[in-house]
Order: structure tokens, then sequence, then C-alpha cells
């Protein structure tokens, strides 16, 4: 028996708090799996073995509390329900866990919900889930660390691609993705590399490359000027901001990312169109 659409969408919002939950793991341990990874590389080339004792990935070891170590239970693993009965503190130890993990569980939610309502129970309403995920991951990693890891940029280039070229995709034909992709890398090398010879510094990183392009994948080469256009305005708000309110981090720079994330949620809600409005153009 087919379920009414808005069902559907609630379901898929629900499902989508479980995976906002598992965000919350990737988010905080994919960067320290890099940083062991680079340990161990760096240790081998100076035939150091590193002797770590504990095994560390997306699964191992179970959730814990980082202050006392306490190993979470099931119950207090509830996405936003949790939170709130432990009012966002530790149950042995009391230390506050912080805001952003049911924020982020309801992001997701919020955006599962908007996918399958949007779409139905549909191919494309997966593949957006999916980008919607991955691109909510890459917006808080950047923030936190500057790092936009190649395990979740490189897949998502390619997924718009390939959601493109079985037409899950409805925004974009699979040569507008093609060339999207190409024009969001190469636009923002070349920014790079200008820059660098004008001023001798590195104005941001090859994964926001990288984020670019799979943002062009997914909403083909015409949509990049009104997103780039959308992050650089609000990037430099946020950065101008934070250098009055002494909110820089050291070295005064501001990661891209997240700008470039924003960018694609809004041209994901409301289109790509949508943002030349809102920079008011």
């Amino acid at each position: 028996m087919d379920l009414p659409l808005e069902l559907n969408a609630v379901l898929a919002g629900l499902f989508g708090l479980l995976i906002g939950s598992f965000l919350n793991v990737v988010i905080y341990r994919l960067p320290k799996m890099m940083e062991r990874q680079w340990a161990e590389e760096c240790a081998e080339l100076a035939e150091k073995p590193l002797a770590l004792t504990e095994k560390f990935n997306l699964l191992t070891p179970r959730s814990r509390c980082s202050s006392c170590g306490h190993v979470l239970r099931w119950y207090e693993n509830i996405p936003v329900l949790s939170y709130m009965f432990l009012r966002g503190k530790c149950s042995v130890c009391g230390t506050a866990y912080g805001l952003r993990y049911p924020i982020v569980e309801l992001f997701t939610g919020g955006l599962y919900f908007f996918c399958v309502w949007r779409w139905g129970w549909s191919p494309t309403a997966l593949v957006w889930c999916g980008f919607s995920a991955a691109l909510l991951a890459l917006a808080m990693i950047d923030w936190d660390t500057t790092l936009l890891p190649d395990d979740i940029t490189l897949p998502l280039l390619w997924a718009g691609l390939v959601a493109a070229a079985l037409q899950w995709n409805p925004v974009v034909t699979l040569s507008s993705a093609l060339w999207g992709a190409v024009a969001g890398y190469l636009s923002l090398w070349t920014v790079y590399w200008l820059f660098k010879l004008v001023t001798g510094k590195e104005g941001m990183g090859y994964g926001d490359f990288k984020l670019f392009a799979a943002l062009g994948a997914w909403f083909g080469w015409s949509a990049l000027v009104p997103m780039i256009l959308m992050a650089s305005v609000i990037g430099a708000i946020v950065g101008i901001a934070m250098k009055f309110s002494t909110g820089l981090r050291e070295g005064g720079y501001v990661p891209f990312g997240p700008f470039l994330a924003g960018a694609g949620f809004t041209a994901l809600l409301f289109g790509p169109q949508s943002i030349l409005q809102f920079v008011g153009l």
C-alpha cells in the first residue's frame, strides 16, 4: 500500500536523524583517522614504526565521553532525544556535549524530509539525500580542521556525474554536469595560482577545487557563477565579523568550504537562480 507523500517525507526525516548521528561520528573521527595515517606514513619513512594500541575507525571504538571515557549506552545514543534527556551532558561526569550534535542531526533530518517531500521515494530523492549528507560532513570538517577529505569530495564528484548519466538528477544533463565539474575545478585552480603568483601565499586549498567541481557536477556549469558569488559574499562578511570580534583562528584565515557548501544547500532548496537574487543581481 502506497503511503501518503507527507508520511514518506516524515519517515525519511526520521531516518535522516539516524544518518545525522552517524555524520557526527564522521565529522569527529575522519580527520583524526587522516592524522593517524599521516603519522604512520611519516614513521614508516623514518623507519620508526608507531605503536598504536587502539584500533580507530568510524565504527571502533564505541562512542564515549571525551572527558571521562564513559562508553555511551544505546539509550544515550538516540538522536536528539538522548541529548534532551541527558540535558546535553555526560551522565557520569556532567561534561557538556555541545549543541552541535543535535543540530547536525536535525539539519540532516530536515534535508532528508525535503528531498523525499520534493521527489518522493525515488532514485532522485536517494541521490540528493546522499549529496546532502556528504556536503554537510564536508562543511563541518572544513570548519573544524580546514580539511576537505578526498574520501568524501571525490565520491561526491563522481556520484554527481553518475547521477546525471543515469538521469537520476533532473537538474542537469550529463554534458552540463561534466563541464560543470571541469569548470568548477579549473576556475578555483586558476584563482589559486594567480593569487599565489601575486602574493606568494596560498589563498585556498586543493580541497576547495574538488568541492567546487563536485557542485558543478551536481548543478551544472551554469550554476557555478551564482554559487561562487554567494560563497564569496557570505565568506567575506563572516571573515570581517570574525576579525573584529577576534574570532579568527591562528593565521587569520577562514575556511572557504563551509561557504561553498552553504551555496550548494541554497541551490538545492531554492534553485541556483535564487542565489543571484540573494546577492542582489
